[in-house]
């Protein structure tokens, strides 16, 4: 199936809103932050059907406008199910000056044989951020699927005035890469890795990755890291066992980002 996403975040007023919105089945889209104060968008995507299947194809297209801030959320666990070919998702996402995107979707669930390909391209304006992340995990463990999937592959690429700033490339296939050898996931069943790349002039990087890194030492059950990158920006990977604890620990850092001006 072919199923689209488009939102279009504007900016009127000094707030963020929904300037236009399309969807086809399975998706759905509500507003989910009339609670907050701040004036950004929020919306959680969701879906009628349990999980992305063979042959299904995934566009998501995102535009935020000069000014806006939107943040995507999931509603739950994403299931990529028995495939006898494959599965893709298209994420395009194009944000003027002076915007913030984050998405931080709960984590990804491959049954046994699934085949999944994401692709991400993101083109980000002037004095914007970007926080996005992806966390996949072994399967249905207790139904004895551990990384029992043919292949995942999550691309994601960062253009900033039409120059690749970030690439981040994770494929698992476990019949050619042994997914418990050293360099690999080892002893481990869930692997997250979360972006952050700013083009704002007064973000305090290394102020920023101390923090993360300090709030990452009361997870003693994970291990993770964070690489610095040239430009303002960082990426955080972790190691785990739970998919649940990993997810809470990214939408804290989440909170974290979200909230620098």
């Amino acid at each position: 199936m072919d199923s689209r996403l488009n939102i279009i975040a504007g900016f009127k007023g000094g707030e963020s809103y929904v300037k236009d919105l399309y969807v086809s089945l399975p998706f759905r889209v509500v507003s989910v932050g009339q609670r907050k104060t701040d004036k950004k968008l929020y919306q959680m995507v969701m879906s009628s059907s349990p999980g992305i299947l063979d042959g299904d194809h995934y566009h998501l297209d995102v535009v935020v406008e000069k000014g806006a801030s939107l943040q995507l959320q999931s509603q739950s666990y994403q299931r990529l199910f028995n495939m006898k070919g494959k599965a893709l998702q298209e994420l395009n996402v194009r944000m003027d000056d002076e915007t913030s995107f984050a998405y931080v979707p709960h984590p990804i669930v491959p049954h046994e044989d699934s085949n999944f390909k994401s692709k991400s391209n993101i083109h980000i304006g002037k004095n914007s951020q970007i926080i996005i992340s992806e966390i996949i995990t072994c399967g249905r463990k207790h139904y004895g699927e551990v990384f029992k999937l043919k292949r995942f592959q999550n691309l994601m690429e960062i253009y900033h005035k039409n120059k690749l700033v970030v690439k981040d490339n994770v494929v698992i296939q476990p019949d050619m890469i042994p997914i418990s050898s050293i360099g690999n996931l080892e002893q481990y069943t869930h692997q997250g890795t979360l972006i952050f790349y700013s083009t704002k002039e007064n973000v305090d990087k290394h102020r920023l990755i101390e923090e993360i890194v300090d709030a990452a030492a009361q997870y003693e059950e994970m291990e993770v890291g964070v690489s610095a990158m040239e430009d303002t920006g960082f990426v955080v990977r972790a190691l785990g066992h739970g998919g649940e604890m990993m997810y809470n620990f990214f939408l804290y850092v989440q909170e974290i980002l979200w909230s620098l001006e």
